[in-house]
């Protein structure tokens, strides 16, 4: 007899079981002006929060240590521990989601460069190999300036890798881009800064 295990039957696992609740408050007049206040306030508290640990760059677990302490000091003195310990928490997270983000983008345009490259290396409407030049010399030339563009992107992307420097949008970029395509978007401009408010609460 083998001495392999045999394989069973397919089968369709069960769905998740988990369960998420979404509830709407239904207060007074009175307590919604109170609970916008307070998030407009801890909102301005995460912002700040956030541009500082932006600020330090790329640090070390000693140093990061350090950082969150001094950070969360701070902000106890303006809210609570709890409220503190949240908020220098956040923006570590969106520090680690951005610095991930700029790897991403810095491995893709890598990427895009040697593909475009290893194109231009072949004459026009030629073939090398397995390698297919661009069919037309006026297609090589646009790659020739689109290149050009995407090592400038890049080199901007290496000096951010190595200062650890990002830039993070507390609202999202996404809706930030809305702004300048508000009809696009089908939005009024009050409307939009509603929701861009919305977004930045705490």
């Amino acid at each position: 007899m083998s001495g392999l295990r045999e394989m069973a039957g397919p089968f369709v696992s069960a769905p998740p079981t988990g369960t998420r609740v979404r509830a709407r408050l239904r207060v007074s007049g009175i307590d919604a002006a109170v609970l916008h206040e307070v998030g407009g306030y801890l909102g301005s508290l995460a912002s700040a929060d956030l541009a500082a640990r932006c600020a330090e760059g790329r640090l070390d677990a000693r140093q990061l240590a350090r950082s969150r302490q001094v950070r969360k000091q701070a902000l106890t003195a303006k809210s609570s521990s709890r409220w503190a310990g949240a908020l220098t928490r956040t923006s570590e997270d969106a520090y680690q989601l951005a610095y991930r983000n700029l790897l991403a983008e810095h491995r893709s345009l890598m990427a895009r460069i040697r593909r475009i490259q290893t194109r231009l290396a072949v004459t026009a409407g030629m073939r090398a190999g397995r390698v297919r030049g661009y069919p037309t010399a006026a297609e090589r030339h646009a790659k020739t300036i689109r290149i050009q563009a995407l090592r400038t992107r890049l080199a901007e992307v290496e000096r951010q890798l190595d200062t650890g420097r990002v830039s993070v949008c507390r609202g999202g970029k996404a809706l930030l881009r809305t702004r300048h395509n508000l009809a696009d978007a089908g939005l009024t401009e009050t409307r939009w800064h509603e929701r861009w408010a919305a977004s930045r609460l705490c």
